[in-house]
């Protein structure tokens, strides 16, 4: 009669052994099959059953035997591996700063000197204030004394507002045919306005159907005025190019171009006359 029981193992968890050649097939070194699933409740009830009916534990794998387990691997031992997200790292502040000796940099910008950690951190605590490394790499490093939790918030407010000034400068479509009515061509020249005062881009695509395939230049035209009208607000990036049934022109806005800012000790040169003697 076949003996049954639990196994353990530093790799598999929990297996199975059969000496019957008829439920398993011996195939060389342990294998581990996944065609069972069981959840773990089910495998315990299991194993304490076999455990029960073979009498006693087993302490190894007799030869000859072949094992199984009842669900797949998981963790690590199934060749998956973790993604961590990189972080920046925080600069060291305080007693996280281990060297014997740092360059201190005073609240106000002043060079104090070379100190010891203990002196610096010292000082730093005297004025309410922390001990920041700006400096790791530099021998010895150089730490600044500031309100960390202040610079923190400077920080993220100056992030925030580049953030939000930033434009991402995206491609607007849009779609004409060679016939098209000069009222629907008015409506979309007046998008095709909006996109470029919003500093977008705007892809113009004319269509052709059936025979118009034969009448191209009608389209060619048409980007022509389209470019002569636009030619104060957006400069072409991409020259008309036919692809099959269609034909595509990009424009870009033109680059903002900054005016100097007026002084204001200058005044204009204003030269009275003289009323005229009568």
């Amino acid at each position: 009669m076949p003996c049954l029981g639990a196994v353990p193992s530093p790799i598999l968890p929990a297996v199975l052994v059969s000496r019957s050649p008829a439920l398993l097939t011996p195939a060389g070194p342990w294998r581990p099959c996944s065609r069972v699933r069981a959840t773990p409740r089910i495998r315990t009830v299991a194993i304490d059953r076999l455990r029960r009916r073979a009498g006693f534990p087993f302490t190894g794998i007799p030869p000859g035997a072949c094992v199984f387990t009842p669900g797949p691997l998981r963790g690590p031992l199934r060749g998956g591996s973790t993604i961590s997200a990189q972080r920046t790292p925080e600069p060291r502040i305080n007693e996280r700063i281990r060297v014997p000796q740092v360059r201190v940099i005073g609240d106000d910008g002043s060079q104090v000197g070379v100190l010891a950690t203990r002196e610096a951190l010292a000082m730093a605590q005297a004025k309410g204030m922390d001990l920041v490394e700006v400096s790791p790499t530099a021998r010895p490093p150089v730490c600044r004394i500031m309100d960390y939790g202040k610079y923190k918030y400077e920080q993220n407010r100056r992030a925030r507002k580049a953030k939000k000034n930033q434009h991402v400068m995206q491609l607007k479509e849009i779609k004409m045919r060679p016939k098209i009515d000069d009222h629907d061509y008015g409506f979309k020249m007046d998008h095709a306005r909006q996109f470029l005062h919003e500093r977008d881009k705007v892809k113009f695509t004319i269509q052709f159907r059936g025979r118009e395939m034969a009448h191209q230049e009608i389209g060619y035209r048409l980007v022509e005025k389209i470019v002569a009208e636009l030619v104060e607000l957006a400069q072409v990036e991409q020259h008309p190019r036919s692809e099959g049934r269609t034909l595509t022109l990009v424009l870009a806005p033109k680059p903002q171009q900054h005016k100097p800012a007026a002084r204001a000790d200058s005044k204009p040169d204003m030269k009275e006359s003289a009323p005229a003697a009568e």
